[in-house]
């Protein structure tokens, strides 16, 4: 079992806590769980005080982690004294360090950002957290690149979030990039939340573009399409599984999704493939890993602009 360790700083928003906690929870009502684990940042504390007033009971020492395992700073109330700002002790920086050092994933919501710059994690790397304190951000590390108007980023297994709601989409982003999109998108729906991304966001996921709607008929097609997408899924077929007409199912699912079934399909081929070619994999293997007869559909996709702009839930 995986284990998700959050660090918390006195003054921790609830929201920056809970709602990733929900979602790696609810990752384990549909078949995939996650150990959670909850520590202070500050040497000895048994407690550690919210910002909204609750007192969380806190682990006294940081587990054994492997590099599978994920470490996440909630953010805090900041307050309109930056000097304010905790400082994160020796030992939580360098626990912070070794886990990414090991091939480990570190991210953050809202202000839990300035914990990892503290530990030297945001230098040259790309990052982001909410907007009121993102110029404070960058004046605090001035080696960090802080992306402005994004809900998160990722940059060589540093995932920094927005702040508040965001660390739900930091999480989903998380769910889909180990699990694949499918479970992402039941963790989704079980929280009653969109699976949504910044449409700015280079790096955002096909399922999580494509799922900013509410249409459970779409969402259904698209749950086989997720867990199915290397095989030959005909038109007609996923209609039926739908129970409307083909001609229906195409305008649904355009009208939610903002694309096509077959190019949500394709979408998710290249989305797989471009992972699997990352990680050493030539382009002839990628293409029949995804289901595609010959590697010349999948450099012919590579270099299409595919459409991202997810239609208006509703429209």
């Amino acid at each position: 079992m995986t284990t998700v360790l959050f660090v918390l700083l006195p003054g921790v928003h609830l929201l920056d806590l809970a709602g990733p906690a929900q979602a790696f929870f609810t990752a384990g009502d549909v078949g995939h769980p996650y150990d959670l684990r909850y520590v202070s940042a500050l040497p000895d504390a048994a407690t550690v005080t919210s910002a909204q007033g609750l007192p969380l009971a806190v682990g006294p020492d940081w587990p054994a982690l492997t590099p599978d395992d994920l470490v996440v700073v909630p953010g805090w109330r900041v307050g309109e004294d930056p000097r304010a700002w905790p400082h994160v002790g020796d030992a939580t920086r360098e626990r912070l360090r070794a886990h990414h050092a090991a091939g480990g994933t570190v991210a953050s919501v809202c202000a839990g950002s300035d914990a990892l710059g503290q530990a030297g994690l945001l230098d040259g790397r790309r990052c982001t957290t909410h907007h009121a304190v993102q110029d404070e951000l960058a004046a605090r590390h001035p080696r960090a690149h802080v992306v402005r108007d994004v809900l998160f980023t990722t940059d060589d297994r540093v995932v920094t979030s927005a702040g508040i709601a965001s660390g739900i989409d930091l999480s989903l982003h998380l769910l889909a990039v180990r699990h694949g999109p499918a479970v992402a998108a039941r963790v989704a729906r079980e929280m009653v939340v969109y699976a949504r991304r910044n449409g700015t966001e280079p790096q955002a996921s096909v399922m999580l573009r494509h799922r900013s709607h509410l249409d459970d008929t779409v969402h259904r097609v698209q749950d086989h399409i997720d867990t199915h997408f290397t095989r030959t899924l005909p038109l007609p077929d996923l209609a039926a599984r739908a129970g409307v007409a083909e001609r229906t199912l195409t305008r649904l699912f355009t009208r939610a999704a903002g694309v096509t079934p077959l190019r949500y399909q394709q979408s998710l081929r290249v989305e797989r493939a471009e992972h699997l070619i990352g990680h050493g994999a030539t382009v002839e293997a990628a293409a029949h890993a995804v289901g595609f007869r010959d590697a010349r559909m999948l450099r012919r996709l590579r270099t299409m602009a595919l459409p991202t702009r997810p239609g208006p839930p509703g429209s």
